[in-house]
């Protein structure tokens, strides 16, 4: 109910300027809905993959002599899946952009 009220007792006033896309103060040049390179995507997720663990590590670092045998395994496997996961994008080309 509330909802309806407001979209039917509101105010609403478009003008040129309030439906018109933000480019920094440019006019668009180009249209917005340009294809862009599957790899750009490859290169966005990979990004966060290797570069996200980091996250995972400072914690890891700063508690690891509160750790038992099992958390150290844990990371231990952690690291290996990295590697390997980092061996296998090496290997496959996928960080080259040609």
């Amino acid at each position: 109910m509330i909802i309806f009220l407001s979209l039917r007792l509101s105010y609403n006033s478009p003008d040129s300027e309030k439906l018109s896309s933000y480019e920094c103060g440019f006019d668009p040049y180009e249209d917005a809905r340009n294809v862009f390179d599957v790899r750009f995507y490859l290169i966005a997720i990979l990004f966060l993959l290797f570069d996200l663990e980091a996250a995972y590590f400072f914690p890891w670092s700063i508690s690891i002599s509160f750790f038992t045998m099992d958390g150290i395994y844990g990371m231990i496997d952690f690291l290996l899946e990295l590697l390997i996961g980092y061996i296998y994008t090496y290997k496959s080309n996928s960080l080259d952009w040609n």
